[in-house]
């Protein structure tokens, strides 16, 4: 069976997209398989409807894939990935002028009945910072992970994985090292200041017992602390703080990006700080500060 060239244009069109991502945007292996996934369906999808060449694809063929997806029963949060992949290669086609048109430019995410993350209030908040015991080495490293995770709304990978260097006391930020490996500069305000420099003078050295180690929560031998660790710390101070919420260490990272959109933060300021690569990532914290809105306005609104 001959090769269709225009499928070698495709193919050829989406590979370049990759290195771009992989070089350019320095998305990691996981994030580019998944993207690899979608694409390589919409790609056979189009061959089948006489598009081999990706350049040829129009609004008309992305609608029928879509629909194609619905029938097969995707739900619509999983239709709208696959739109955000092609929403992404199709935008890198036009940025570079190797279309002209974008077709996916006008099409809208399907509806989806939107599972808002679990946030804390900051009562709740105040609560399981407040949990650890602030006169023993183990409560001081405990307390430092819970301040610091929820003064910069740091993943948990990135969280055990800060190193002491990384963080600057005198200037009150901390560098991270993201998704990608992409680094990222967060402030971390003052009661994480506090109680992290009470954790390196007062907890730490005993924990360390003369071990070396340059990782700021060091476990055993002075090697990070896994993600397992943190989860079991988070959960053994919410039950402990008589919170009945499902608190993971996800929680305090919601509720970080939610509790400084309340209070009036821009949705670019909030994506820089939590290390989104795009924006609409970062949208679904603003449901979260509309509900919260809402609830304000039925409250205190003579109408309400």
């Amino acid at each position: 069976m001959a090769t269709d060239p225009q499928t070698l244009q495709g193919d050829a069109d989406i590979d370049r997209y990759f290195s771009y991502l992989l070089t350019e945007k320095g998305l990691s292996v996981n994030t580019l398989e998944a993207y690899g996934r979608d694409l390589g369906d919409f790609h056979r999808f189009a061959i089948a409807q006489g598009h081999g060449d990706m350049r040829t694809v129009d609004t008309a063929v992305v609608l029928d894939y879509l629909r194609q997806l619905r029938k097969e029963g995707l739900s619509p949060r999983s239709r709208g990935r696959h739109l955000v992949t092609l929403r992404g290669f199709f935008r890198y086609l036009r940025q570079f002028s190797l279309i002209s048109e974008d077709p996916v430019r006008n099409i809208e995410l399907p509806k989806t009945t939107l599972k808002l993350p679990d946030v804390l209030n900051p009562d709740e908040v105040q609560r399981l910072l407040e949990a650890p015991d602030n006169t023993s080495p183990r409560g001081l490293r405990d307390g430092a992970m819970l301040e610091l995770t929820y003064a910069s709304g740091l993943r948990v990978s990135e969280l055990v994985n800060v190193r002491v260097r990384e963080v600057n006391l005198e200037a009150g930020f901390v560098r991270v090292f993201g998704k990608g490996a992409k680094e990222r500069v967060v402030p971390i305000g003052r009661f994480a200041l506090d109680r992290i420099t009470r954790y390196l003078d007062a907890g730490r050295p005993l924990l360390l017992k003369g071990v070396a180690s340059e990782m700021l929560f060091a476990g055993r031998a002075g090697k990070a602390l896994s993600r397992q660790s943190f989860w079991m710390i988070i959960k053994k101070y919410a039950k402990q703080a008589g919170i009945t919420k499902n608190v993971t260490p996800h929680s305090l990272r919601h509720s970080f990006a939610s509790h400084l959109l309340e209070g009036g933060a821009g949705l670019r300021a909030v994506q820089m700080m939590l290390g989104h690569s795009d924006i609409t990532t970062t949208q679904i914290y603003t449901h979260v500060a509309q509900e919260h809105l809402v609830k304000v306005h039925q409250q205190y609104h003579p109408r309400g």
